[in-house]
């Protein structure tokens, strides 16, 4: 399926409850390090980034697929959706 399980060392678990299975598309893991890596280099904790990487990424591929139907989804169209996604968290 399209869930994520993100675990700590300290024994807390996240599991991710966005994404479709759209998301299995060549490059897609491509994207979800370089949001990996985006957040790190910004600063944020690795446990903060893990769980949030995933979750933007999910997020990105949800509306993916609800713009172009989850056959249609491909690692360029979940990439166009983060800084749209980052831009309305930021606006809340």
């Amino acid at each position: 399926g399209a869930r994520t399980v993100v675990a700590t060392p300290k024994g807390r678990v996240y599991v991710n409850l966005f994404g479709n299975a759209g998301m299995a598309t060549a490059g897609a893991g491509d994207v979800l390090a370089g949001a990996t890596g985006s957040l790190l280099a910004q600063g944020v904790s690795e446990e903060q980034t893990a769980f949030c990487a995933v979750a933007l990424h999910a997020l990105a591929g949800d509306m993916a697929a609800e713009q172009l139907g989850q056959a249609g989804v491909t690692a360029g169209s979940i990439s166009r959706q983060i800084p749209l996604l980052m831009k309305q968290m930021m606006e809340k």
